[in-house]
């Protein structure tokens, strides 16, 4: 399995910027008015409580640091129902003028099924993941690709967003993307020690529970969840918290530098997360995800990426800490 930039080998989180197009100077880091935004997104409150982090099942993926399960506090806070929307950030934009790093660098990454875009915006594909592509032209208002639009995707998350420009969006909103203690303590919605948002049952019990891949990956998805790439925000059932999605649809950012040795010293009460380190954590797997190869649906599941990178399978919530 291929290891990326940031220590974490997954085969359905995206290469990082660098992989895909090289030491290309850009950033999107770029001066937003800090609160003075519309964040309208339904808020849960998560109550304060203790939890047991990490993976409680067995299927782990040793190089992403899952162990050892750890007991933690976490203080009252809120978050945001769902991932923040295409129709959201786009009020973001119009608020700000903010451009993502995405149209900064002019390319991101997408998975070859859903490239929409003349052979000549095409870059090519990254060794250990030719289902790949960087795109020119690839962003978060034409999430294929040039030929592509917003067209009917209001209320699907927004992606092709890198760390940056969810920490951009955050300063907009008076908020902040959660830690990825706060990250699992929400996505578990009460329950203990359970692998998934619902409980133990799999994806596919009962009716699909959550977007992930079904059939061969990555040449055939026989689309028994409804959806090829991303699906409207409130698709399915939401956990005990309120909240909807938090595994499967799209890879969400956190606030954490990411460390696979971290859990072995972390502060048992709200762990802000490695000090040091290049890569940001991303949490709760995608659309791309399959027990074939990447089992990452699920509350303790952890990835990475660098934070100027950008995919068409991420995106992020936001969070508050409540008083």
């Amino acid at each position: 399995m291929r290891v990326n930039d940031a220590g974490c080998g997954c085969g359905c989180g995206a290469p990082s910027r660098a992989e895909l197009g090289g030491a290309l100077k850009g950033s999107g880091v770029q001066e937003t008015a800090e609160g003075r935004g519309r964040h309208l997104i339904e808020q849960c409150l998560v109550p304060r409580g203790d939890f047991v982090m990490g993976d409680s099942s067995g299927d782990r993926n040793h190089a992403d640091g899952e162990v050892p399960l750890h007991e933690v506090r976490i203080s009252r806070f809120s978050i945001d129902a769902t991932p923040v929307t295409n129709a959201d950030f786009e009020r973001f934009v119009a608020d700000t003028g903010y451009r993502t790093e995405a149209e900064l660098f002019g390319f991101s990454a997408v998975f070859h099924l859903a490239v929409q875009a003349d052979d000549e915006d095409v870059m090519g594909k990254v060794p250990g993941t030719p289902w790949w592509l960087g795109v020119r032209g690839a962003d978060w208002r034409r999430p294929g690709g040039p030929r592509s639009d917003l067209d009917e995707l209001g209320e699907h998350p927004v992606v092709h967003v890198s760390w940056n420009d969810a920490v951009a969006y955050c300063a907009w909103a008076g908020r902040r993307l959660p830690t990825e203690a706060e990250w699992e303590y929400a996505s578990r919605g009460g329950l203990v020690r359970k692998k998934y948002p619902w409980g133990d049952e799999e994806v596919d019990e009962h009716g699909w529970r959550a977007n992930i891949w079904q059939g061969e990956f990555p040449s055939r998805n026989t689309l028994e969840d409804g959806w090829l790439t991303t699906a409207p925000v409130r698709s399915f059932v939401p956990n005990g918290y309120g909240l909807w999605q938090t595994v499967g649809n799209v890879w969400e950012w956190c606030a954490d530098r990411f460390d696979p040795n971290y859990y072995r010293l972390s502060p048992d009460v709200d762990p802000p997360g490695p000090s040091r380190g290049s890569g940001r954590v991303l949490r709760g797997g995608s659309y791309l995800c399959h027990s074939s190869y990447c089992n990452r649906y699920r509350n303790s599941a952890r990835s990475s990426n660098t934070p100027d990178s950008s995919m068409g399978n991420a995106g992020f919530r936001t969070v508050a800490s409540a008083i």
